[in-house]
């Protein structure tokens, strides 16, 4: 099974397991990973912002239109930014490392 990274804020490294074909939003919230999702993985908000590891960015290309459009509404953009809902994790992407950023609005609290 793949694995994923997730350096959460503060710098703690959580290492998950998760099956293929699952987005790095929905892996997150079944292993309690603090990334909120606000619609629900339907590429309508930014709040499951994530920061790729440079080592990893050619392996996904580069986002789509419609990602890249959302991601102009997250805080603390980068390079590596993408938006978890649409990183859809495959056997090629075992061992990704993904930060959260230091800043995110979290909708659900607000």
């Amino acid at each position: 099974m793949p694995t994923v990274t997730f350096i959460e804020r503060g710098g703690k490294r959580r290492h998950v397991e998760a099956p293929d074909g699952l987005s790095l939003l929905e892996i997150a919230h079944r292993n309690g990973i603090d990334i909120e999702g606000a619609c629900e993985g339907c590429m309508a908000c930014s709040t499951c912002h994530v920061i790729v590891d440079a080592a990893w960015l050619d392996r996904l290309g580069a986002p789509s239109e419609e990602e890249a459009d959302m991601l102009d509404l997250a805080w603390g953009l980068t390079h590596g930014s993408r938006l978890g809902c649409q990183i859809i994790l495959t056997g090629e992407l075992d061992g990704l490392v993904v930060s959260l950023p230091a800043e995110v609005r979290n909708l659900l609290s607000d």
